[in-house]
């Protein structure tokens, strides 16, 4: 039609973003700095949800924020749950464990929290699987015949067990025998309150080398 004219469309090129490198139309879309309580309140309502340690880059990703300025807010949750500086002392903390933080009951009232935790409500590990466990935790990777040697009696059961649970995994295998190596996991770090393995009691040289029982899994035909 004479006389008219098409508008140019705009579904041809994209409309340009808010000039921030890398950032998302979703990390754009709000300021955690202008909530109520700015990005602290935003760190506590997070961490209020989570179900395990969560990294700082990540809380970072989430709140649209340099993973720096996350970590210093974190330290000084922190401080401020421990009553640095005067104040009041919490009944929770805010600790660095397993790669991430998460919140916790306050180790001072552990006796009252348990009064409260229903007996039977969490199973807890039997003496074999906490022996079985600490044999892991401290010689890993290792197979079941090792631990079985050291323990004197078969762990095949045990180790199922603490694997079902989540606080050993599978690693590898060994080279000669082919037997599956086990060590401690992620979630092992988080229960045990640790940052990392260095953490651990230095309980390693009471317990025998391993490699004095090179040879049981071959023997023993142990494939799985």
């Amino acid at each position: 039609m004479s006389g008219t004219q098409t508008p140019p469309s705009t579904g041809d090129a994209p409309l340009p973003e808010a000039d921030v490198p890398g950032a998302s139309a979703d990390e754009l879309a709000f300021d955690v700095h202008e909530l109520p309580g700015g990005a602290q309140a935003v760190l506590e309502a997070v961490l209020m949800v989570a179900d395990e340690p969560i990294p700082a880059v990540r809380l970072a990703t989430v709140l649209a924020l340099p993973t720096e300025e996350v970590e210093r807010l974190l330290d000084d949750l922190a401080a401020e749950y421990r009553g640095t500086g005067g104040g009041r002392p919490r009944g929770f903390e805010l600790r660095r464990v397993g790669g991430g933080w998460r919140i916790y009951s306050a180790p001072a009232y552990a006796d009252v929290v348990g009064r409260f935790v229903v007996d039977g409500q969490s199973a807890r590990l039997t003496q074999a699987a906490l022996e079985t466990l600490a044999v892991i935790a401290y010689r890993q990777p290792v197979t079941r015949g090792q631990v079985s040697a050291v323990r004197g009696v078969n762990v095949d059961g045990v180790v199922r067990t603490l694997a079902a649970r989540g606080l050993v995994a599978e690693t590898g295998t060994e080279p000669s025998s082919g037997a599956v190596l086990y060590g401690t996991t992620g979630y092992f770090l988080e229960r045990m309150g640790l940052r990392s393995l260095d953490d651990l009691p230095p309980l390693a040289p009471y317990l025998p080398e391993i490699d004095a029982f090179d040879g049981l899994d071959a023997a023993a035909g142990e494939h799985q």
